[in-house]
């Protein structure tokens, strides 16, 4: 049933919401309506608390065993503990594409969510077929959901959505995986989602401005910090809302905090020295589905190389295998010799110890490379391994935390800190938002200090603030000496970031 566009589509009073073994509540005594139909970009730093109050709004935070709920949240006027009562009433896009990939086949994933809500078989492929051509994915319907990209994967769960009819859709971080083509078409196809109330979370306001009415920011302490039209919120309260990390467009800024002012660090030309080569290069999952055709190619030593292309081109897929977690389906690529150090040039024969000694890879999905129960137990377990390796046995992978060194540890806690990640050092890995979930991905690849660093869309979903930090923190691992090759969509992460640049087609 369509809200009456004087309906609140959400309602908030004093809601609070802290997760199971936090000391600190995520969101702090929320007070909004935001009326059916109306567009809101809700903004903050990395960690405000964004992501949760989607997931409150979409009725997916969870039991009592999961957190503390406080206060009023209702949502089309159902309270949003009533997940029941919520079915099919609010459409959620994640950050993480992969999460709401379901079935199979392109098109029995857009119609999984009409199926489930008991529509007419004639009606789901109808909603099917639009809802694919509104987000741009022109793609057979029994093209195999395995074989699309992470952007590709995020216009695919939009579609979902779509498909089914909401009356309320919130969006998080919607653009973060797709490339700046596919950016514009996105955003049209939201812009088409007449009478449907629309939340976004996005880091980049300039992406939204001009679809959304209203920005409501969160403050660091999870409060409401400003609420009003975009315009004014911005024109009022830019340079504040730059200082705690919302990208704001540079129009609304004052000349000296505009980011011309971040100092790009020049390094010497290459010695001519390649620390990754590759050779009749053909990449793939397997035989029969090759990406694109054969590459030679150099990775500079000692320098930074910036990999873009569009969505699907096979950005991810070459790093993996320059980075020898995936086999090439044909040719070779080789390691400099310092960098081997006798184990043989080919990574892809090195063993799993070998290979994190020498190359450190930040995967797209930062849950991928999660392995302990705290934040802090992350930075350590991967140089405690190795070490237990290299030195005497210490019995089995449990006892890895008898190899920790006061040295590990230090290092453990600086990077905690440059990453504005201390306060979270006990807290679960997989409890921490998107933003601070990549950064510890970063931390981690960083903490064995490997000769080359792969990082795949190194700052996706962070705030302008931690941004910045970020790329400080690769400049500096650059002008070690260290090879860095770095996936991204954002020109700002080239333009900082490349002593290369790299376009896949």
């Amino acid at each position: 049933m369509a809200l009456s566009s004087k309906t609140p589509a959400i309602h908030a009073r004093d809601f609070s919401w802290r997760h199971a073994g936090r000391k600190k509540a995520t969101l702090t005594g929320l007070n909004f309506d935001i009326v059916a139909g109306e567009r809101v970009l809700i903004l903050g730093a990395s960690g405000s608390g964004k992501s949760t109050l989607l997931a409150a709004i979409a009725g997916v935070l969870g039991g009592p065993d999961d957190g503390e709920f406080h206060g009023t949240l209702e949502v089309a006027g159902i309270d949003a503990r009533d997940t029941q009562r919520l079915r099919g009433r609010v459409g959620m896009l994640l950050q993480d594409p992969d999460s709401q990939v379901i079935a199979s086949k392109v098109g029995d994933d857009v119609a999984f969510g009409c199926e489930n809500l008991g529509m007419e078989r004639s009606e789901i492929w109808r909603r099917v077929t639009e809802a694919l051509a509104l987000v741009g994915l022109d793609l057979p319907l029994d093209h195999p959901t395995s074989a699309l990209s992470g952007g590709q994967k995020q216009r695919l769960a939009l579609a979902g959505i779509i498909a089914m009819g909401a009356d309320i859709i919130v969006l998080d971080e919607p653009t973060a995986n797709i490339d700046p083509v596919g950016i514009p078409q996105l955003v049209a196809a939201v812009s088409q989602l007449t009478g449907a109330t629309v939340i976004v979370v996005e880091h980049r306001v300039e992406t939204w401005k001009d679809l959304v009415d209203r920005a409501i920011v969160l403050g660091s302490d999870g409060t409401v910090h400003t609420d009003g039209p975009v315009e004014q919120v911005l024109w009022h309260e830019a340079t504040n809302l730059a200082h705690q990390g919302i990208w704001v467009p540079e129009s609304y800024l004052p000349p000296e905090s505009r980011l011309q002012h971040v100092a790009k660090l020049q390094r010497p030309p290459s010695n001519g020295e390649a620390a990754v080569q590759a050779q009749g290069l053909q990449i793939g999952w397997d035989a029969q589905h090759p990406v694109g055709g054969e590459r030679d190619l150099r990775i500079p030593l000692g320098q930074s190389t910036v990999i873009t292309g569009r969505n699907g081109a096979g950005k991810s897929t070459l790093a993996l295998t320059l980075a020898g977690l995936l086999p090439p389906l044909s040719g070779d690529v080789s390691v400099h010799p310092e960098i081997a150090a006798g184990i043989g040039q080919r990574p892809h024969a090195w063993s799993a110890r070998q290979l994190s000694a020498r190359i450190g890879f930040v995967f797209q999905d930062p849950e991928h490379q999660f392995l302990t129960n705290s934040v802090r137990e992350e930075l350590l377990i991967a140089p405690a391994i190795v070490a237990q390796h290299a030195g005497p046995k210490l019995g089995r992978l449990r006892s890895w935390r008898r190899a920790v060194t006061n040295e590990m540890e230090s290092r453990a806690d600086q990077l905690l800190a440059d990453l504005r990640l201390e306060h979270l050092a006990a807290a679960s890995p997989f409890s921490l938002s998107g933003g601070q979930k990549r950064r510890l991905s970063v931390a981690t690849a960083l903490m064995l200090e490997p000769e080359i660093v792969f990082l795949d869309e190194p700052t996706f979903g962070q705030d302008r603030r931690t941004f910045l930090e970020i790329i400080r923190l690769l400049t500096k691992l650059r002008d070690s000496g260290r090879t860095m090759v770095s996936i991204t969509h954002d020109p700002l992460v080239v333009e900082l970031l490349a002593d290369n640049h790299l376009e896949v087609a």
